[in-house]
């Protein structure tokens, strides 16, 4: 569910009409609904009645503006971040270190130390020489990482290949049968304090059964774990529970199945349980909201030209992922068009041949569940500035990222020294 809806014949933002938002920001822009947002993150959380003082932590690489965070801050969440940038914007955002979870497969040193510094909850490691370079970082630095182990389960995810993260091939986590000699390894090194095992097995998965299997397989690694000796403390179940983008598709698993299924496989685990929701909590809270700039008949379609562009919204291109469009103020009777962006690439398509409403220049469309891997995967392609974000709340909203100025595209440019003019 979200709270964008038609009233009077134009398309709420809950309380905001977007058309008097696209008059006051300009086009393109990103739209978050707070309320969606807010509901997402308490019913994930309702679903995992069942456990015993989970963790949640917000995945931030699905939308990592400062007032998304903050807002989930403030309902109890911690934060999943895979770069030292995404630990900054938690921290900033009011996210306690000890909350944060830092994963990702490339971790430099400075990142390491960066949250060492910080003092995180937890870093997942993924290799035998990232676990060594973090103990040479912890015991120079004179600080103790805590540290789980991020299991390959080579488990398909049945999801787009782009975003499946968890099968032998992929480059994520360790094969499960070094877990345990890795973890004796940790255990003896100074600097580490091994506390877990974390897996993660890709995104948007639309069906439990994969994830079940990964968290079996967990389960008996949890086990030799504590055969060898050793005390396993928290397991890190990852995120990746698809949202609907296609109406006409069945629906992936609601949050009270998903965790009625993780409370059955983990009883008598033992251990806290993390989980790290990005796109479930954000993905459906937003829209991207663009105007038609012309209507182009082709030889053989006809094309509605938006003024957002692949590089505003990279997901169908990359993907060939399928976003609903609606008309912000939408007409009587049905036609067939193509949308495009004015991006000089013939990839820079958001959808073809879609039924949709009667349109002509200047109106105005949203493209729907855009709030996570949206605006973070935007780039100035062509030249074109970042688009806006906006945090709408009832009645109030707030620009919470203002549009990029050609003056700060262009000036982040350097002449070389040697091509400058001289008198």
């Amino acid at each position: 569910m979200d709270h964008f809806h038609l009233h009077d014949g134009v398309l709420h933002a809950e309380d905001v009409p977007l058309d008097r938002l696209a008059e006051a920001v300009g086009t393109p822009f990103y739209c978050y609904s707070a309320a969606t947002i807010t509901r997402h993150a308490r019913v994930f959380r309702q679903g995992l009645a069942e456990l015993i003082d989970p963790l949640l932590a917000y995945a931030v690489k699905a939308n990592p503006n400062l007032s998304v965070i903050r807002l989930l801050a403030r309902e109890g969440y911690g934060a999943d971040v895979v770069s030292e940038g995404e630990m900054r914007r938690a921290l900033a955002a009011g996210v306690p270190a000890e909350r944060i979870i830092f994963s990702g497969v490339g971790k430099t040193a400075g990142e390491m130390a960066a949250a060492l510094a910080a003092g995180v909850g937890q870093v997942n490691v993924e290799s035998e020489a990232e676990l060594q370079a973090l103990s040479a970082l912890a015991t120079q630095m004179g600080r103790v990482a805590r540290v789980a182990l991020r299991v390959n389960p080579d488990v398909d995810a049945r999801t787009h290949a782009k975003i499946a993260t968890g099968k032998s091939e992929n480059k994520f986590g360790i094969p499960a049968d070094r877990i345990v000699a890795l973890w004796a390894e940790g255990a003896a090194l100074p600097g580490i304090a091994m506390q877990g095992l974390a897996v993660h097995i890709g995104s948007q998965i639309a069906e439990l059964a994969p994830m079940e299997r990964a968290f079996e397989r967990l389960g008996a690694l949890i086990a030799d774990v504590r055969a060898a000796g050793h005390r396993v403390e928290t397991v890190d179940l990852g995120g990746g529970l698809g949202i609907p983008y296609d109406p006409a598709l069945p629906a992936p698993p609601a949050p009270d199945a998903y965790g009625a299924m993780v409370a059955r496989v983990t009883r008598g685990w033992g251990v806290r349980l993390v989980f790290e929701p990005g796109r479930l909590i954000v993905g459906n809270a937003g829209v991207l909201v663009a105007r038609v700039v012309r209507v182009k008949e082709g030889a053989s379609r006809r094309f509605v030209v938006l003024d957002a562009g692949m590089n505003d919204l990279i997901r169908p291109t990359l993907y060939g992922v399928f976003h609903d469009i609606r008309a912000v103020v939408p007409r009587p009777g049905r036609e067939v068009a193509s949308f495009v962006g004015p991006v000089c690439e013939s990839g820079d398509s958001f959808a073809e041949d879609r039924a949709t409403t009667p349109l002509v220049a200047g109106d105005l469309v949203a493209l729907m569940t855009a709030g996570a891997y949206g605006a973070t995967m935007a780039s100035t392609y062509n030249s074109r500035p970042l688009v806006p974000e906006v945090l709408v709340n009832g009645s109030l909203w707030a620009v919470v990222r203002p549009r990029q100025t050609y003056e700060e595209l262009i000036g982040a440019d350097r002449i070389a020294p040697w091509l400058e003019e001289r008198e």
